[in-house]
């Protein structure tokens, strides 16, 4: 698929097809993040975007926000198995028992490494940006970068990060820009 006009008479990707969705693809997707929090936050939520849909996880972000006390690193890896509990039993979240623990343990790690979780990530962003692709069926899945990025992530510790994973935390923060040719998000970069 290509660009689709929206109601709105916008030009975009064709996934952003209802209004939370738009706003999200118009002002977040593919946006430069920054910051070992936001990046995080990224990240967990990506992993549990993992075989389901992303308008799921975006109904459900505020309440990740909220259980996951912002993403901030060092309240998350001071939770425990109580709480894992607790989250399993709230249904405002994703219950994966797996992606839970995903989250809790990658705050302990990223407060183990040496350097940011920024550095780390932004280390991986292709030399060259990828041509505009004009069709989301040009999109890759993962490419070598990501491959490499979740290689590393898992070698540091790091779980529930594949390569598909990896790539979708890279075009969420703008380390790669892959809104198509024509969509009103495309970055000039």
């Amino acid at each position: 698929m290509t660009v689709l006009v929206g109601p709105d008479g916008v030009s975009r990707c064709p996934w952003g097809d209802e209004p939370a969705m738009r706003a999200y693809h118009d002002t977040e997707w593919g946006q430069v993040v920054h910051g070992d929090d936001a990046l995080f936050e990224r990240l967990s939520l990506e992993a549990f975007q993992s075989g389901l849909s992303w308008a799921i996880v975006l109904r459900k972000r505020e309440r990740f926000r909220e259980v996951f006390a912002g993403f901030d690193p060092k309240r998350v890896a001071e939770l425990g198995p109580p709480d894992v509990e607790r989250l399993m039993a709230d249904a405002g979240i994703i219950r994966n028992r797996r992606k839970i623990e995903a989250v809790i343990a990658n705050a302990r790690v990223l407060l183990d490494l040496d350097g940011s979780l920024d550095d780390l990530l932004w280390s991986f962003a292709p030399t060259a940006a990828p041509a505009a692709r004009v069709s989301a069926s040009q999109v890759p899945a993962s490419t070598a970068e990501s491959v490499a990025l979740a290689k590393e992530l898992r070698r540091r510790g790091f779980q529930f990060v594949g390569p598909t994973t990896a790539y979708a935390t890279m075009q969420a923060t703008g380390i790669v820009d892959d809104h198509l040719a024509g969509c009103v998000a495309r970055s000039s970069r």
